[in-house]
């Protein structure tokens, strides 16, 4: 009972607890021996406030006694990424640096979760200062796939991917400045959104004004992430980027998708993509137009140049933000993190600027392709689920035909912020991994993307598989000392 439980979505969670057919004192418990089951195994969680959960599900309970008005979230166990501060709670964001830190203030995104009811069950692991594709920090330790604990969840909101796929929690918060949210979702098999630039307010930067920066949801319905962005979204003064308010986003998600007009692009035009996913990429596709969309191949004109500015983009950003850390933690500090940082000081300001032409070019070229398709699809990633011990750095060359061979194929659309993108699990590889394809909308369309990955999730091939991922049937043969990190093996912190 307590698996089929889990397996609910957050959506129908939350309206057990409104009718009064599921206490949240039973659904925190639950959540809270799945994780004791889960974390030995694939380290998802930092930290978890078990005592200080149970407190607030009895709170939750008399409000639900009493009719009392319930927020959208009420009692649901809702997990946040290590990188996003938690008032009163130790926030080290994966790093030696902030081994201590406890903030004295939280973004509007958490108020946002916990005022809708939200129980906050714990931190999800996150690389130091959320800088991979990999959730790997000197402090906790790797963070490993569930369906092959030889494999990575992804990064850098790993944690909280794993979480939602395992049903430890019912929703979990993630940052994604180049893929962070949707790449884990790929490799887990959950469902991912980067929502547009300023959807949801970016308020926990040095900076307010970075443009490839956003919060967005881990689920594993689409609905649920709908049920998310309602709740999280709409404008504050804290990010002067944030966008004015927009109507609620319908729930269910409309599946129906006959007659909207899909570019698909396999490979962006410089990736090399492993067969199997392609192969799922195309069989999902499919799928959308045996239902009535219009897809159509295109070309793109992009090259590996724009992962390579990202890169240089995203090493002037952590310099900027934290190179201050390496006069006191050089040591400590993942070494490619130093490396990133030391390239992003030695980069003039000349050729930093340049890097908005380039973006300026790629954002022409995909407003071509927006302005004629309501959405582009194509793969989350590139390759499925790489082994614990890779590293981004493996994932960097060409091939001998002169294909990138590259990870993801997200960070382009952080470079133009203003598209929503979502992950949504494309099916299983013949070795049992989740895939994942990626929806590109029009500025600002978050409904048609949603949309577009409610039908793909209505699919009977997705479904059956995304039903397996949900059940747990993949953690069933989990053998102990998943972990590498002897901090994160110790008994998690209840606090502060």
């Amino acid at each position: 009972m307590a698996e089929d439980l889990l397996r609910k979505p957050a959506l129908e969670l939350a309206a057990l607890i409104r009718r009064k057919d599921l206490s949240a004192v039973e659904l925190i418990e639950r959540s809270l021996e799945r994780i004791r089951l889960v974390n030995p195994h694939c380290n998802a969680f930092c930290a978890v406030y078990g005592d200080e959960a149970l407190e607030a599900a009895r709170r939750a309970d008399l409000r639900v006694a009493s009719g009392a008005a319930l927020g959208p979230l009420h009692g649901l166990p809702v997990a946040i990424k290590d990188f996003t501060p938690v008032r009163g709670k130790l926030t080290t964001r994966g790093s030696v640096a902030f081994a201590d830190w406890v903030p004295e203030a939280q973004p509007v995104i958490v108020d946002r979760l916990l005022n809708a009811g939200a129980i906050l069950i714990g931190r999800t692991t996150t690389p130091e200062f959320a800088h991979s594709s990999f959730t790997r920090s000197p402090l906790w330790g790797d963070t490993r796939n569930p369906w092959n604990l030889g494999r990575t969840s992804g990064g850098s909101s790993g944690g909280s991917a794993v979480a939602v796929a395992t049903g430890c929690a019912a929703l979990a918060e993630g940052t994604d400045m180049g893929g962070s949210v949707r790449i884990p979702a790929a490799f887990c098999g959950t469902v991912g959104l980067k929502p547009s630039l300023g959807r949801i307010p970016m308020d926990i930067l040095p900076t307010a004004f970075d443009s490839i920066s956003h919060f967005g949801p881990l689920a594993r319905t689409i609905d649920d992430a709908a049920l998310f962005m309602n709740v999280a979204a709409g404008p504050d003064d804290g990010d002067p980027q944030s966008l004015p308010a927009s109507p609620d986003i319908a729930m269910p998600v409309p599946r129906e998708v006959s007659g909207l007009r899909l570019a698909l692009s396999v490979d962006l035009g410089f990736y090399r993509v492993q067969p199997e996913v392609e192969i799922n990429t195309r069989r999902a596709v499919d799928f959308l137009a045996d239902k009535g969309a219009i897809v159509e191949p295109i070309e793109l004109p992009w090259t590996r140049e724009i992962v390579d500015a990202w890169a240089d983009y995203w090493g002037v950003f952590l310099a900027a933000s934290f190179g201050d850390t390496l006069q006191s933690h050089r040591d400590e500090l993942d070494p490619a993190v130093v490396q990133l940082m030391e390239k992003g000081f030695s980069m003039s300001a000349l050729a930093f600027k340049r890097i908005e032409i380039l973006r300026t070019r790629m954002w022409r070229d995909l407003a071509g392709v927006l302005r004629d398709h309501d959405a582009l699809i194509c793969p989350t990633t590139a390759q499925v689920a790489p082994p614990i011990d890779m590293n981004d750095s493996d994932f960097e060359s060409d091939d001998e035909a002169g294909r990138f061979v590259g990870l993801d194929m997200t960070c382009p659309f952080n470079f133009v912020g203003q598209c929503p993108a979502l992950s949504v699990p494309s099916g299983l590889t013949p070795a049992g991994l989740p895939t994942g394809i990626q929806i590109v909308g029009r500025r600002y369309d978050e409904p048609t993307v949603l949309r577009i990955g409610a039908a793909l999730q209505g699919a009977s091939f997705v479904a059956r598989e995304m039903d397996r991922m949900a059940s747990g049937a993949a953690l069933h043969g989990l053998a102990p000392g998943a972990f590498i990190s002897s901090r994160a093996s110790a008994a998690l912190p209840e606090g502060p």
